[in-house]
């Protein structure tokens, strides 16, 4: 019996000795690739953006924390909304780990609830690295409006400008038309967010609904400080933003007079617990997707990056990789006769 144990512990002490060198050489490996590369961060907005300030801010931090410390180099990729770097992200960019990206929120949902034909990608094989936020969008009215309140919008027009089919500056106003019977009025072709809100300054129009509270707050703080706008409604969790209940800004949630919208509205807006998601291709490595995920998780609890972040107002509120993953493989399990009434909403 003693040699018999004798022998059960030898061989016990060469697996424990095999697994190490196994995870040492797994480990090494990660790290040659990722040594002296230069990894292409797409970033799938126009710059100066809120999508684009973000990306940067994170361009500059994750490389320290990803094995090797590769340069990371950025790149827009406008239009349609994401839908274009999505599709190059999930068709044309190398698989290995050398390519990820940042997408709208709205381009993660535009195969479930969106238009047929524009997206060439399912979602749920997307490797999340994670979010950077959880977002909340809001919807203002210019001073010169006649708007006062959101109440105001079931009675009174408000001319707003929109952007992209997924930008949620042309979805959520279309939304709140269609399910709460809001009057909207939509004006197309505007390349963005920012476009669309300098429109209002400019007169071109009179609102801007769907923009998102952290791109605001940083893009146009001013414009709160003289009070040239009035937020009339969130669009968040139902518990709202801290920051904008302290304004006493309404919940859009508090207009919903029925569990059926309730519903529908839940199809639409789950996107905000990922408001700004980090994406890489199909198909890339186990080893290098928990890589990026370890150095974006590490970047969001980094000093200079939340300093930097803190400097240009940048909310950060992370969501790790595998949350979103969850998420949205929970969202695309939604029942088809509510994903159906969010089409239609959405129109």
């Amino acid at each position: 019996m003693p040699n018999l144990n004798r022998r059960r512990s030898v061989s016990a002490a060469i697996m424990l000795a095999l697994a190490s060198v196994s995870a040492a050489s797994a480990q090494s490996d990660t790290e040659k690739f990722f040594t002296g590369k230069s990894i292409d961060f797409i970033i799938g907005a126009r710059a100066g953006g809120g999508y684009a300030v973000y990306g940067a801010v994170l361009q500059r931090h994750i490389g320290k924390y990803l094995p090797g410390h590769p340069q990371v180099v950025g790149r827009y990729m406008d239009g349609a909304g994401s839908l274009i770097a999505a599709n190059y992200l999930y068709t044309k960019a190398p698989k290995d780990g050398s390519t990820f990206g940042a997408l709208f929120m709205g381009a993660i949902m535009d195969p479930l609830i969106g238009e047929v034909g524009q997206a060439r990608f399912d979602p749920r094989k997307f490797s999340f690295i994670g979010s950077a936020n959880k977002e909340t969008s809001i919807c203002v009215a210019w001073h010169t409006s006649d708007i006062q309140t959101f109440e105001d919008l079931f009675k009174k027009e408000l001319i707003v400008g929109t952007a992209g089919v997924t930008s949620s500056i042309r979805q959520y106003p279309s939304v709140l038309n269609n399910v709460l019977g809001t009057k909207f009025k939509l004006i197309t072709g505007y390349p963005g967010s920012q476009d669309a809100a300098l429109a209002m300054e400019r007169g071109e129009t009179q609102g801007i609904c769907g923009i998102q509270w952290s791109s605001f707050i940083t893009s146009y703080p001013r414009w709160l400080e003289n009070n040239q706008v009035r937020i009339l409604t969130q669009i968040s969790s139902p518990e709202g933003d801290p920051e904008l209940n302290r304004r006493g800004v309404p919940n859009m949630w508090a207009s919903v007079k029925n569990e059926a919208d309730r519903r529908v509205l839940s199809v639409i807006f789950s996107q905000l617990e990922f408001g700004r998601p980090y994406v890489l291709p199909p198909g890339v490595p186990a080893d290098r997707v928990a890589a990026y995920r370890a150095a974006f998780d590490a970047t969001m609890k980094d000093p200079e990056f939340l300093a930097e972040a803190k400097k240009i107002l940048l909310d950060i509120d992370a969501v790790s990789g595998e949350r979103v993953q969850k998420l949205v493989e929970e969202i695309y399990a939604t029942p088809a006769a509510d994903i159906e009434k969010a089409k239609e909403a959405l129109k």
